[in-house]
């Protein structure tokens, strides 16, 4: 079971929860549900759109997972982020034009909008940090196993206990589609109570479309 579901959805209510917290009735889920994805995208556009702006000078540096909770009068976003720029007293500029318009957009008048910003102590340690490397690299023509030997050793710099890299696709331009996959130590997929955190990131290049998966066992309980 463990090699055939997304280990997140396996985990939720034990070591994994939900990035997206709030309830609706049957009738107004779908538009929440697209509200929550609406801002996700808007979220991310924006910091990728003003990043020199900003002063991001690596995807390091970008957002890494976005929360919603909703209550009835408040609506509460967390962006959880490896960049110490962006967690400050005063925050820029651009993060409060960045509130602005995400209360104008998507917020009606008697909602109350609170947007914080949090920043990871070990970025390395995150799956969509590292894919974002490996995705990095494939752009720039690197070759992707050295691209997975990279990642796997800024993962073990921070103590994980196992990882696994997996790419799909035209791997090195080749005619043929295939899978690659790399592993270092441990991966128990099919425990319930191992934290395992996971990431599929697609990337564009110029030879098409290539799928990155990530799996990082991080602790057990």
């Amino acid at each position: 079971m463990g090699q055939k579901i997304n280990p997140l959805g396996l985990r939720l209510g034990t070591t994994q929860s939900h990035y997206s917290l709030w309830f609706a009735q049957k009738k107004k889920y779908c538009e929440n549900l697209q509200e929550d994805a609406n801002i996700r995208n808007y979220i991310t556009n924006y910091i990728q759109k003003n990043m020199k702006i900003l002063k991001l000078s690596s995807v390091v540096e970008g957002i890494t997972r976005i929360e919603i909770q909703k209550q009835t009068d408040v609506i509460t976003i967390k962006i959880y982020t490896a960049s110490a720029k962006l967690v400050n007293e005063n925050l820029p500029r651009e993060i409060e034009e960045l509130k602005r318009n995400l209360e104008k957009e998507f917020y009606c008048v008697n909602r109350k909008l609170n947007l914080s910003i949090l920043r990871i102590a070990k970025p390395y340690r995150n799956p969509h940090i590292l894919a974002e490397f490996i995705a990095n690299q494939l752009r720039h023509r690197v070759s992707f196993r050295k691209a997975m030997k990279k990642a796997i050793e800024l993962a073990e710099k921070e103590n994980t206990k196992g990882i696994r890299v997996q790419l799909a696709g035209r791997l090195g331009g080749k005619d043929i589609a295939r899978v690659e996959w790399l592993r270092e130590g441990r991966l128990p997929l099919q425990t319930i109570q191992a934290k395992i955190d996971y990431c599929s990131y697609p990337v564009q290049t110029i030879v098409g479309i290539l799928g990155i998966k990530i799996w990082l066992f991080i602790d057990e309980d």
